[in-house]
């Protein structure tokens, strides 16, 4: 484990001594220094109390050795952010081909978007899924479809399906675009997405329902972001008229009315 001197980097970039952390977090500067020095090993108590004061997660402090990080990789994990939004670094993104090596679109069923957030990257739940083409599509891109629950996204109506393309680099998204986002702990999630990166490493999602209130997910919640490209529904969208059709609409309906009167006078 690389704890000790993690421990070591982290405290010198808050311009700290051992004596100044311990006392932050209640040990003995003996004790403090033995971890630094690799005499002894946290135990999970104390790391968790070191993840939570130099704000970085436990797999980020035991597995990863600090002195390899560059400026830029440590100024995104002193913020929380231990993702690679930029896509910068190869997202690994399982797809499906056809005999002509043309990758197709995987339309997630309803009953397997459950499954999706631990199977999106497995060769074995993606090649059992039903795949299409749309060849209006660009052959660049990797699209997806996804299957859409509940009555926040109208006119997007449950049991539609969304065929979205791949985001490699969030920082791109640009705020009130409508994207799938695929979280940790909600899976499948059809929303207007606000990029937030720069300021608070999140995103606030938004539905199309005002019923229901926007939220905010941190980027090292999420798995993937897709953007919306079109989507296929089982209803016909509410047609709704604009003024200048309302008006013409009543005016049909008086000269109507006018008509009828008259032949009834006769």
């Amino acid at each position: 484990m690389e704890v000790g001197n993690n421990l070591k980097i982290l405290r010198k970039r808050l311009k700290k001594s051992q004596e100044d952390v311990a006392q932050d977090l209640k040990l003995s500067r003996s004790t403090y220094s033995g971890y630094e020095n690799g005499v002894a090993q946290p135990n999970i108590d104390n790391l968790v109390l070191f993840s939570d004061y130099f704000k970085v997660s436990i797999d980020e402090l035991v597995r990863k050795n600090f002195e390899n990080f560059s400026e830029n990789e440590m100024e995104r994990l002193e913020k929380g952010l231990m993702i690679d939004v930029k896509g910068q670094k190869l997202r690994i993104l399982t797809s499906v081909v056809n005999e002509h090596e043309e990758e197709m679109i995987e339309l997630i069923p309803m009953k397997a978007s459950a499954g999706y957030a631990r199977g999106y990257a497995d060769p074995d739940y993606l090649k059992v899924l039903p795949t299409f083409n749309l060849p209006f599509l660009s052959k660049n891109k990797k699209y997806r479809s996804f299957p859409i629950q509940g009555d926040s996204m109208p006119p997007v109506v449950e049991g539609s399906f969304v065929v979205a393309e791949f985001i490699q680099n969030w920082m791109s998204i640009r705020n009130s675009t409508p994207c799938i986002v695929v979280t940790k702990d909600e899976g499948i999630v059809f929303k207007i997405v606000h990029n937030l990166l720069e300021s608070t490493q999140s995103f606030q999602l938004c539905s199309t329902n005002t019923f229901y209130k926007p939220y905010f997910v941190h980027a090292n919640d999420i798995l993937e972001i897709w953007k919306f490209v079109n989507y296929i529904s089982p209803e016909l969208p509410e047609i709704r008229m604009d003024d200048h059709d309302l008006s013409r609409s009543l005016q049909e309906l008086q000269k109507e009315v006018h008509e009828l009167k008259s032949i009834i006078n006769k």
